[in-house]
């Protein structure tokens, strides 16, 4: 089963083009170790919230864009096997320096709970977190796969559902605080990917009405719930399918 390593990290505004070239210059090396797609989504759409939201979980300054980032792996064995390369690798000293501060990004491994649709096209993303009680797991992946459907109905290319699996708590900001867990629970990584933003905010229009959505009950805080829409300036594949 797939799996996933996601990121959420604060990047200064002026820092965009070098951001994107650091993380195309890194690809090479994580494609080596097992990565076969690495996506990274400048912040479009990314509101304030009243309890949580992306800007407070990395802390971000005025000046500061948000990013969310993931790689794919084809499994947890070869994503635990890179880790290890990474660390040991001398070629990951040169990059080192990055133009953000690493201290404030937030970072996990999660497992695939649904993963439907194509990546080929992804011109935007929708990318959420969530903090659900671990009695609902089953419940959680019930309701990602009911509004899977949904979402590829109205328009969405691919929709990606993950569970916490190895998610460290940090010292200055943590995927935990992100979403306010609690002990009994563990955070979801999703996003959705869309071919346009135009086709994205027409689709979240029509879901409003769409009957499916009544029935549609989200097993955890939605008031917790983490989310906004980036558009993808990095997104490369190990085959070379698909470049940004």
């Amino acid at each position: 089963m797939s799996y996933t390593e996601g990121f959420v990290l604060a990047v200064p505004a002026g820092n965009k083009e070098a951001f994107i070239d650091h993380a195309k210059d890194a690809f090479p090396l994580f494609r080596e170790f097992g990565c076969i797609r690495h996506a990274e989504c400048w912040e479009d759409n990314v509101t304030d919230g009243k309890v949580t939201d992306f800007r407070r979980a990395v802390k971000a300054t005025p000046d500061e864009k948000i990013v969310f980032s993931w790689m794919e792996y084809p499994s947890k064995t070869v994503r635990d096997a890179a880790g290890e390369k990474m660390m040991s690798d001398p070629r990951m000293a040169e990059m080192v320096e990055m133009p953000f501060d690493g201290k404030r990004m937030i970072y996990g491994g999660f497992e695939t709970l649904a993963d439907v649709g194509s990546a080929e096209g992804t011109n935007y993303v929708s990318g959420s977190l969530f903090a659900v009680p671990n009695a609902n797991k089953a419940a959680f992946k019930s309701f990602c796969e009911t509004m899977s459907a949904i979402f590829l109905d109205h328009g969405a290319s691919r929709v990606v559902d993950t569970w916490g699996d190895d998610v460290p708590a940090g010292k200055v900001t943590d995927f935990q605080r992100a979403v306010a867990a609690k002990d009994d629970e563990t955070v979801a990584f999703t996003w959705i990917e869309w071919t346009s933003k135009e086709k994205c905010d027409a689709a979240w229009e029509k879901m409003m009405t769409d009957p499916r959505m009544e029935k549609a009950e989200m097993p955890c805080d939605g008031k917790r719930m983490v989310f906004g829409g980036f558009v993808p300036v990095v997104n490369l594949f190990a085959d070379s399918k698909a470049t940004a």
